[in-house]
């Protein structure tokens, strides 16, 4: 081969590295090896060449998701919506693991239990109004709390008066300390054991959370908009848009016996009773589901074992 031949190859070895470097950079990655404990135990699965990214380029963009506890072993595009099953959105309206659409409105100033599984435990504080004349409130999920193992991480919304979506409204904490996390796409953090990974998806007001092996969380804050106010009649004040969260939820190798608002829709034969052809399905189970605090792991139906409770124990208990 002459000079001008090795200059060319190169150039061409040298553009391939600059690719993998911009990749790698982005936070392109096509496969994931699965860990030992589950159905795709040690196979190395790539992501379709359509979504090769494990997070989202932007909030409403395709991203690869790879579930090691499903038969199909197999990378799949995925988008975050209020559309897919395991998101809670608005007032707040979910869609159960079971597909079926349901409101549960809990009460304002409350906590209540989505999520309880002997491996985690996911908690929401609701804000809301009741107008004059109100039978019950409006509510809205105004923060998250994450418990797994001995560690608590919360998500919080900042109250507006005004909604400005160039300013964040976002409040994290990580074990009782406030977690900085800086503005802009793809900025991350990840916890000492590595076991979660905060990440942005935008540069303000969206991240995803996710507890290895357990559970993914798209969180988008989000205000009362003037039409939704308009439509439903919510009344709202002048001085609040009630800023909150629409999340979605993707679960990992979950247990049969999963509780929580949201929980008890993935339990095997779960027997949906919201009524169809209800424009508004209401479920109950404040009483099974509320919780004293955000990061408390008591409830009546809880299934959460933390570090230093038999994880065997509890999930004997809640099955039987």
């Amino acid at each position: 081969m002459g000079a001008g031949g090795w200059g060319y190859a190169a150039l061409f070895v040298l553009f391939f590295l600059a690719v993998a470097v911009d990749m790698a950079a982005a936070g392109i990655t096509n496969y994931k090896t699965c860990p030992s404990n589950c159905v795709c135990a040690k196979k190395k699965i790539s992501c379709p060449s359509q979504c090769p990214y494990f997070s989202p380029a932007s909030s409403g963009a395709k991203y690869c998701q790879i579930d090691c506890y499903s038969p199909t072993c197999e990378g799949v595009c995925k988008t975050h919506s209020c559309s897919n099953k395991g998101s809670g959105c608005k007032d707040p309206r979910f869609i159960g693991g079971d597909g079926v659409v349901f409101y549960f409105h809990g009460r304002k100033d409350q906590h209540f239990t989505l999520v309880s599984d002997p491996r985690f435990q996911i908690n929401a504080r609701f804000i809301g109004l009741r107008p004059t004349g109100r039978a019950r409130d409006f509510t809205w999920i105004q923060a998250l709390g994450f418990m797994f193992g001995s560690h608590k991480f919360t998500v919080e919304t900042a109250r507006a008066e005004r909604w400005d979506d160039a300013v964040d409204h976002l409040q994290l904490s990580y074990d009782g300390e406030s977690l900085e996390l800086p503005q802009g796409h793809r900025s991350s953090w990840s916890s000492p054991d590595m076991e979660l990974t905060v990440e942005r998806i935008g540069r303000t007001n969206n991240i995803t959370v996710k507890l290895e092996a357990m559970v993914e969380a798209a969180i988008h804050v989000v205000p009362v908009t003037e039409e939704d106010d308009r439509i439903h009649k919510y009344q709202i004040p002048s001085d609040d848009c009630f800023a909150h969260l629409d999340v979605q939820f993707n679960f990992y190798g979950t247990s049969s016996a999963m509780e929580g608002v949201l929980g008890r829709t993935y339990q095997p034969g779960y027997m949906n009773p919201a009524k169809p052809g209800v424009a508004m399905p209401v479920l109950g189970g404040a009483d099974k589901y509320w919780t004293p605090s955000l990061v408390s792991t008591q409830c009546n139906s809880c299934v959460f074992a933390p570090t230093g409770a038999d994880a065997s124990v509890m999930l004997q208990v809640a099955e039987n």
